[in-house]
């Protein structure tokens, strides 16, 4: 995390850098840098890292079921179609209904579901569900069971005898590549697409500096997780999103940094602050509920910020 930190602090993607206080300000300039961290590291805490996990784990329970279909978007989310605005519309990927991927990493409960995955229909005409109850070690069966779709597996199955529908309606998963992926959840064909237009491929082939010019996000989202050779990049790929989608934020008279001065200078008291963070980081605006729905864990968010702020001596 230091490493990324490090990197994303002095040098930055196209002449941003993750904010650690004015150059010059005295006084609580070093606080602005350390609460905007902490901020950071709240978010990152319940997205992922609680769990251990860099990729998006499938968590919505349809029926009482896990849908194998929770890769095209959870809470009735279509990631493949979180596209960019107009302005930044030449950014974003174009989605490869060919593209076949599995995650890295999943979730490590008890029953907890398989990783996610995406492929096109001719491999994949429908997806059923993960049955969590099911149990997988079983050696007095016909065929013998054993617990071998994941490493970690102590139950569950894939159980695809119909098509099941995910919240948003799906029952396959062409084109359902684009789950949350590095601390903080890169998630979308947008999100993506600015990855590699600043950091990847689209930024050497433009002949732009490029920090990972072998790397094409559009056609390998999973380098986020999976790279062996930049282990970093899940913490570099949540310090981009936070410079470009938390720093940036000024919708509706609430601006990021202007919020976080006011924080600080008003003797950091209260929630209000990382509550508007959580509801941008969480559902895409500072006020939720929002059109995506109410924050998920915005308590417990809370709880990590000034838990933070309380080990940084703030």
């Amino acid at each position: 995390m230091l490493a990324a930190l490090r990197v994303m602090y002095q040098q930055g993607v196209a002449g941003k850098t993750f904010y650690m206080g004015d150059e010059g300000d005295i006084g609580h300039n070093y606080k602005y840098g350390l609460v905007n961290l902490a901020a950071f590291l709240a978010q990152s805490m319940k997205e992922t890292v609680k769990y251990d996990v860099c990729d998006e784990n499938s968590w919505d329970l349809v029926g009482g079921r896990y849908p194998l279909s929770n890769a095209c978007g959870q809470l009735g989310q279509s990631y493949q179609d979180y596209h960019c605005s107009e302005a930044e519309k030449h950014m974003e990927c174009e989605v490869d209904p060919q593209m076949a991927i599995t995650a890295t990493t999943h979730a490590k409960w008890w029953g907890a579901p398989a990783p996610l995955f995406c492929g096109p229909k001719s491999s994949y005409p429908h997806t059923g569900f993960w049955n969590y109850e099911s149990i997988c070690d079983d050696p007095w069966a016909t065929p013998a069971k054993t617990c071998d779709v994941y490493d970690g597996q102590r139950a569950g199955e894939f159980d695809n005898s119909a098509p099941f529908a995910n919240s948003g309606g799906r029952t396959e998963v062409e084109g359902c590549c684009w789950w949350g992926r590095g601390v903080i959840q890169t998630t979308g064909v947008c999100n993506f697409g600015k990855l590699n237009y600043f950091l990847g491929k689209r930024a050497k082939d433009d002949g732009r500096d490029a920090r990972y010019p072998g790397i094409d996000f559009c056609k390998t989202p999973d380098a986020v997780c999976a790279s062996s050779e930049h282990k970093e990049l899940k913490w570099i790929a949540g310090m981009f999103y936070w410079i470009e989608s938390l720093q940036s934020y000024s919708v509706g008279g609430w601006d990021y940094k202007d919020e976080l001065h006011k924080f600080v200078d008003n003797g950091m008291a209260g929630n209000s602050f990382i509550d508007a963070v959580s509801g941008i980081v969480n559902r895409g605006c500072h006020n939720p509920p929002c059109a995506a729905g109410a924050v998920d864990g915005s308590y417990e968010r809370a709880a990590n910020f000034n838990k933070i702020l309380a080990e940084l001596g703030l």
